[in-house]
């Protein structure tokens, strides 16, 4: 009787925990795919982020920290349709790629 138990306790811990596996795999070939996607490099200027992927579908103003420039230099955002690229001065510092969609768990979105 202790194996149909045990084999019973093991088939209901992986129905429960099976959609974690799935999460876990998706999230990983998702990281997958965003290190093979042909993002700005960091370092690259704006022209040349521009001369590559084209004028982007929203620019948005610069946002400075408080003070001094040295410690919170002015950071740029631009948007294009898959990704966003981040620019301190106006050289790349990121670039990140948009979520596949609303329902995927990821940072929330930046609020204008």
């Amino acid at each position: 009787m202790k194996p149909i138990t045990l084999s019973l306790a093991f088939v209901a811990g992986i129905a429960l925990y099976s959609p974690m596996a799935v999460s876990d795999t998706l999230l990983v070939e998702r990281v997958q795919a965003e290190k093979s996607a042909p993002l700005p490099t960091r370092g690259s200027s704006m022209a040349q982020v521009q001369s590559r992927y084209g004028a982007p579908s929203q620019k948005f103003p610069a946002v400075a920290g408080p003070n001094d420039r040295k410690h919170n230099p002015p950071i740029t955002r631009w948007a294009y349709p898959n990704f966003n690229v981040y620019f301190e001065y106006n050289h790349v510092i990121d670039a990140v790629v948009n979520r596949i969609s609303p329902q995927e768990i990821g940072p929330a979105p930046v609020q204008n």
